[in-house]
């Protein structure tokens, strides 16, 4: 029998790593297939077939009875002209469920287990309901050294890999959590500039007030073909460049689509997340930080080395260099806070301004100092040096320069938001602590990143002394009900703690 056909009907609604469906309740084939609202259809055109979550509608300006719609996310990955004819099926169950029941009764998955789930998300046979039960279920540490094992190969094999066909690419990668911290835009071109090969693609912020992709795109264009990304790292020897266009280990990206809103981050899926990206971008030499403090992701030294092993264990499985560097996590890095302030920091420390953030400068060749020892060239324990020598010659921002010429560079200017707030210090005495999460929750009251240059100024940082009534740091946003957002959380707790100068822990900020 001749299978009804409906036409399509581009819907554009930006569903984030989730293909979806419309069908009109009138629709003829919605009532004759039985088919229920949130379950899995299978459309099919030209050729080319995708699963989707069906969503019904009663709104003909959305879909008619004789259309099926599909989100943007949907449209593009069914590659079909709109108005096209579609067949629309049931989707079948994803064989790899009965894998994640197993995982939530406790038992340990093989290789084959992890592939078949890894297979069947990225072909969107997953709902989001159903990706959540995975994460749950192989979350809070339950995944063995194996299991996180098997878990990255599977999401290595899901997308593409680049191939530099060099036999050292470098990369870093800090696992977050600490606001202000953006090392990879100066150990970037500090690492090119001594020749090495450094592609950065790096992530736009999720739950952060910037990414490292947020801040370069006050300078330059991040959103880069693969095409264009290849000549530029040819010519250059590094970038920074948003990694969401290369399909670079793409189940990664739709599962931390659900692992944010449920604030799930646990050990096993951070390094298979982390790993799985890095090997796909070609990586063959990498460093990880892990900001150790209070308020950081890793709280404690034992987790920080726990976490250590398990980044080593599995980087030796899978044939990566792979070194860990803990690094003081106790406050933010640099002085601003959010993508235009981040990036007014980075280029004040390679013009070598004296007014630059001591400890982004300090931290930034402390990592490209160990990076630049990758090289075999470089005798062990002098990668500091050259690190700095490259910095303060101008050859870093020449480099820099270079490398956002070549991806389009942007007019810009560093003036925060406009509306503004000094908050000052209820005491006098010495900041002891600065709550980096608080911090974090500020600046994007405040509107970062999606308002640029909204954000936090820092104007004291831990160790230094203030009076009752001195500035300790300034809000800036650029809509007013942002502004008083962000003033509201600041009446609730300031983040800072001010008590005695012997109350400061001290020590050299590397662990």
């Amino acid at each position: 029998m001749h299978k009804q056909t409906l036409k399509l009907r581009r819907v554009a609604i930006d569903t984030y790593h989730e293909n979806v469906a419309y069908l009109h309740r009138e629709c003829e084939v919605y009532r004759a297939e039985g088919f229920q609202a949130l379950s899995k259809i299978k459309i099919s055109a030209n050729g080319s077939k995708i699963l989707a979550v069906l969503n019904v509608v009663d709104d003909d300006a959305i879909v008619t009875p004789l259309e099926l719609g599909l989100s943007e996310q949907a449209y593009h990955q069914l590659n079909a002209d709109d108005q096209c004819q579609v067949c629309v099926d049931h989707a079948e169950y994803p064989a790899s469920m009965d894998a994640v029941r197993r995982k939530i009764s406790g038992e340990r998955l093989t290789l084959e287990d992890f592939t078949s789930i890894v297979d069947d998300i990225a072909e969107s046979r997953y709902s989001k309901m159903e990706m959540a039960a995975f994460l749950v279920a192989s979350g809070q540490n339950s995944l063995d050294r194996d299991e996180v094992y098997f878990l990255t190969r599977a999401m290595l094999q899901s997308g593409q890999r680049l191939n530099w066909a060099e036999p050292l690419v470098a990369d870093k990668h800090c696992i977050g959590g600490i606001p202000g911290n953006r090392t990879s835009m100066l150990v970037v071109p500090i690492v090119a500039a001594h020749g090495m090969l450094i592609p950065k693609t790096s992530s736009r912020a999720i739950t952060s007030p910037a990414g490292t992709a947020d801040s370069m795109e006050i300078l330059a264009t991040v959103n880069l073909t693969p095409g264009k990304l290849h000549d530029i790292v040819r010519k250059q020897r590094g970038c920074l460049a948003w990694g969401g266009t290369a399909r670079l280990a793409p189940v990664d990206d739709m599962l931390i689509s659900v692992e944010r809103p449920l604030g799930i981050d646990s050990q096993g899926q951070m390094v298979a997340s982390i790993l799985s990206k890095k090997l796909a971008a070609g990586s063959t030499h990498l460093l990880i930080d892990i900001p150790v403090g209070p308020t950081a992701k890793v709280r404690h030294m034992r987790q920080a080395l726990s976490l250590r092993k398990l980044f080593e264990f599995v980087g030796d499985q899978l044939n990566i260099h792979l070194e860990v560097i803990i690094t003081d996590g106790r406050q933010p890095i640099g002085r601003g806070i959010g993508p235009t302030l981040e990036a007014r920091d980075v280029m004040m420390v390679l013009e070598n301004n004296p007014k630059a953030p001591e400890d982004l400068r300090q931290k930034s060749l402390v990592l490209a100092g160990r990076i630049i020892e990758f090289d075999p060239d470089v005798r062990g324990g002098s990668g500091y040096a050259i690190a700095r020598d490259i910095l303060d010659s101008g050859r870093a921002l020449e480099k820099m320069n270079d490398i956002i010429r070549a991806q389009g560079a942007r007019s810009f200017d560093f003036t925060p938001g406009m509306h503004s707030l000094e908050v000052k210090a209820s005491r006098t005495g010495t900041v002891t602590a600065i709550d980096n999460l608080h911090m974090a929750k500020i600046a994007r009251m405040a509107g970062a990143p999606i308002d640029k240059k909204a954000g936090v100024d820092l104007i004291r940082k831990t160790g230094d002394a203030v009076s009752k009534g001195e500035g300790i740091y300034r809000i800036h946003a650029e809509f007013i009900s942002d502004f008083e957002f962000a003033k509201n959380l600041v009446a609730q707790k300031d983040g800072y703690t001010i008590g005695n100068e012997e109350d400061v822990n001290r020590h050299d900020g590397f662990l």
